[in-house]
């Protein structure tokens, strides 16, 4: 062994765990404090539907034209934040402008389930 392997140290790094010394889970779930994070922006979105077109027919479209998505008249919403479905919901117009009453909201636990 040379002086330089004498001087060297190993070093052991403690898994991270959350303040109580378990992993997060349905249990402890709602004790996690969530006000470090309550001011980050995200992105919402609703989506109506989706379609696959080719770039031949997308360039053929002009006013008026009508694109069939794969949802059918009438089903919900999706409620998006930053990309991942969070509940479904209904278009209502309150005071002349249109707006998103929830009907089903996918359960906290679920949410985090899907990040995985």
């Amino acid at each position: 062994m040379s002086q330089q392997d004498d001087d060297m140290e190993t070093m052991s790094f403690k898994e991270f765990e959350d303040h109580d010394g378990e992993g997060v889970s349905d249990e402890n779930l709602e004790e996690v404090n969530l006000n470090v994070i309550l001011d980050v922006p995200v992105v919402i979105s609703m989506e109506i539907g989706r379609t696959n077109i080719s770039i031949r027919n997308l360039l053929q479209l002009n006013q008026g034209s009508v694109v069939e998505l794969e949802r059918f008249a009438g089903e919900p919403l999706d409620v998006l934040v930053n990309g991942m479905l969070i509940a479904h919901g209904e278009v209502v117009v309150i005071n002349d402008k249109f707006g998103i009453r929830l009907t089903d909201v996918i359960s906290p636990s679920e949410r985090v389930k899907r990040l995985a």
